[in-house]
């Protein structure tokens, strides 16, 4: 019995062994892999083995994009004005080995690098260039990280100036100057919508005025339209009256012509005709001398009626 648990335990250890050298590299990761202490290979996704005491994983490597957020740093500009600025870097790992292998603790490294370039950058711009240019100082600053981590297997894919803080003192001057610029801005709105504003209300008064002068017209047109309506209405009844006159003038004229009347009767008809002319306006009347008799008997009549 005692001799089979020395195989046993000989198995096991060596399976245990065996066990321990399998691994498996996940997704977006490498593994930098020493053989006897020297560079043996990169190992990228999927399941390895090594061999046991001869290889090891030197360094475990992501490769995906990172982010170095830095605390504000004080920067020099042309113009001798000390400012804090603090950067944020976004940089990926292309290659473990020069990674590995290229700078002691790249981190630290590449804050040093960061730190160094945005003096020098700063260190040429004055305070108004650095504030308004922020663009071209991210720039620079990519260009410049970029070849400089190039033999670290370090690939920066961008640069931003998070926060400018100038000193105390120019701060509360460049905020008075923009509140000055923002009360300028609205002095001019508001001038601009007074302007807008009396425009509208003249334009408004000469509708108005348009508006009221065209109504005028179309009531004179409608006065003038109703007036001519009068007049033409107030004509044609007249005519019908005359027509109506004449046509009974005409019927008691046939109906005289009908019963064959003598002199007396037509004279008699004249006279009608006489008064009816002398209660007109006419001042004068001038009377046909063969009816002057007659109107002189029917005057004697006429006397002669009143007394008795």
């Amino acid at each position: 019995m005692p001799e089979l648990l020395i195989p046993i335990a000989f198995v096991v250890i060596l399976f245990w062994i065996v066990l321990s050298n399998i691994y498996v590299v996940q997704q977006s990761r490498a593994y930098v892999i020493e053989r006897l202490g020297a560079f043996h290979g990169v190992q990228g996704v999927g399941i390895h083995f090594k061999v046991p005491f001869l290889d090891r994983v030197a360094r475990r490597v992501s490769l995906k994009e990172q982010v170095l957020d830095y605390p504000p740093q004080p920067v020099i500009t042309k113009d001798n004005v000390t400012m804090q600025i603090d950067t944020v870097v976004y940089f990926q790992i292309t290659d473990p080995k020069l990674y590995t292998y290229g700078v002691e603790q790249p981190m630290m490294a590449m804050e040093t690098l960061t730190a160094t370039t945005l003096r020098n950058i700063i260190g040429d711009l004055e305070l108004d260039q650095t504030l308004t240019s922020r663009d071209v100082v991210n720039t620079k600053m990519r260009a410049i990280l970029d070849e400089a981590t190039d033999p670290w297997g370090i690939k920066v894919n961008r640069v931003e100036l998070k926060n400018i803080l100038p000193p105390a003192d120019i701060q509360s001057s460049m905020e008075k100057q923009m509140k000055a610029e923002r009360d300028r801005r609205q002095a001019i709105l508001q001038a601009e919508g007074s302007k807008k504003s009396a425009i509208l209300l003249a334009e408004g008064e000469r509708e108005s005025a348009i508006l009221r002068a065209d109504a005028e017209k179309q009531a004179a047109i409608l006065r003038a339209e109703a007036e001519r309506e009068s007049a033409i209405l107030k004509a044609e009844g007249e005519a019908e009256a005359i027509r109506a006159v004449q046509s009974a003038l005409a019927e008691s004229l046939a109906m005289l012509n009908e019963k064959a009347p003598n002199d007396q009767v037509i004279k008699l008809k004249s006279i009608e005709a006489m008064q009816k002319i002398a209660d007109g306006k006419a001042t004068k009347i001038i009377i046909p001398s063969e009816m002057q008799g007659l109107v002189g008997m029917a005057s004697g009549l006429v006397e002669g009626v009143k007394e008795k």
